[in-house]
């Protein structure tokens, strides 16, 4: 009596194949749930002949495609010399200062970062 194709798949490593499958499916839909986005998981099986006799080699192979996540960006601007910047280098450049409220004094940046770490303690 003939085998049907999952009995078959069942035999393939002593079912370790078709654990690997469901596990790999299972990754895969949490992945394309949580991402949104399409993923595939292909089962491969190979068959050679292994003598004349008739007996044939299975082999199974479980490769799952997960969705790529989000990917990480920064905007940064070319210099003529080649180089990335986070600063545009044909914009000028604000010096702004701190000004105190009542007195009308610049503030130094550094004394007013330790002045706040100070009120925090």
């Amino acid at each position: 009596m003939a085998r049907t194709i999952t009995d078959t798949l069942r035999l393939i490593g002593g079912g370790s194949f078709l654990d690997d499958a469901e596990t790999r499916l299972a990754e895969l839909v949490q992945a394309v749930n949580e991402t949104g986005r399409n993923g595939k998981i292909e089962l491969i099986i190979n068959v050679k002949k292994t003598t004349r006799g008739g007996a044939m080699l299975i082999s199974g192979k479980v490769k799952a495609t997960l969705p790529a996540g989000e990917p990480m960006e920064v905007v940064l601007f070319a210099t003529d010399h080649g180089q990335l910047t986070p600063d545009n280098p044909v914009q000028q450049c604000l010096d702004l200062r701190v000004v105190d409220n009542q007195t009308g004094e610049l503030i130094d940046p550094d004394a007013l970062e330790r002045r706040e770490n100070y009120d925090k303690e």
